[in-house]
């Protein structure tokens, strides 16, 4: 009786908390949104076996505010999201996309501490997750980004490709080259995307780069089924000017460095 007793009693608790970090986490005034986010955080690093117990039912309350209105909880919430992916980990892959969409979607914010939180979560997603999915992730939503954050995601699908390629070419093969293909075919002859604003040139360039020294001529024999103007297109960046120093900087810093992971993608990111 005492044992069930006891597991009750922490039932119970565990529910009451998870309320209590719900109404606040969903509340109208800024301040008590804000107490929420930190409240998660905190539980985070005392009770990690919690947030992962109730991961969607915490993460579908807590992804809303990485879109806050209020500029001071959404980079609070990007801030503290970047705390979390380390300690949560694998655990994450259940909220992995909305989580993507969510920082990508920052990145183009005007307000710089923003678009630097979201570029902090997104490091840390590359240093704490598993590459595989990742990529999977990143190749499934770049076709949909704009602005600067189309530019960062296809330079972190670039550092992807040469972690991930020696353990699973075939995954490459599946979700980058049709995202290499999207860019050549539409991209123009100066480098920019119409309708997605900037040039891409440049970023585009390293990733075929970087299909190239993993994949070698398999790279271009692949190619070689697409129409002629992507053939025409990739030839044509991997014979232009070296980029030295340039290839590893991602929006004006250094890319993350390459880390493998022990975790396994337990799905699919189609």
């Amino acid at each position: 009786m005492g044992l069930r007793s006891s597991s009750v009693r922490g039932s119970v608790e565990t529910s009451e908390q998870l309320r209590e970090l719900t109404r606040l986490l969903e509340a109208k005034e800024f301040q008590a949104r804000m107490e929420g986010v930190g409240k998660l955080l905190e539980y985070c690093k005392a009770k990690p076996e919690l947030v992962a117990a109730n991961l969607v039912q915490v993460f579908d309350v807590f992804t809303p505010r990485l879109h806050d209105s209020n500029k001071k909880v959404n980079q609070w919430a990007l801030e503290s999201l970047a705390q979390m992916l380390p300690i949560l980990k694998e655990s994450i892959h259940p909220m992995l996309l909305s989580l993507i969409i969510a920082a990508a979607d920052n990145l183009n914010s005007k307000n710089s501490g923003i678009s630097t939180a979201a570029s902090t979560v997104l490091d840390a997603m590359m240093g704490s997750l598993d590459h595989l999915c990742l990529l999977q992730a990143f190749a499934g939503r770049v076709r949909f980004l704009t602005g600067p954050a189309v530019l960062d995601i296809t330079d972190r699908l670039s550092v992807l490709v040469a972690s991930v390629y020696p353990r699973k070419p075939q995954a490459v093969e599946r979700h980058i080259l049709p995202v290499l293909w999207y860019f050549l075919n539409k991209m123009s002859g100066n480098g920019v995307l119409p309708g997605r604003g900037g040039n891409v040139r440049t970023a585009v360039c390293r990733l075929a780069r970087s299909l190239q020294e993993q994949m070698g001529s398999r790279l271009q024999d692949f190619a070689a089924s697409q129409p002629q103007q992507v053939l025409k297109a990739l030839q044509g960046l991997l014979a232009s000017e070296s980029l030295g120093a340039n290839d590893k900087v991602i929006g004006g810093r250094m890319a993350p460095d390459i880390q493998m992971t022990g975790t396994t993608c337990p799905q699919q990111l189609d």
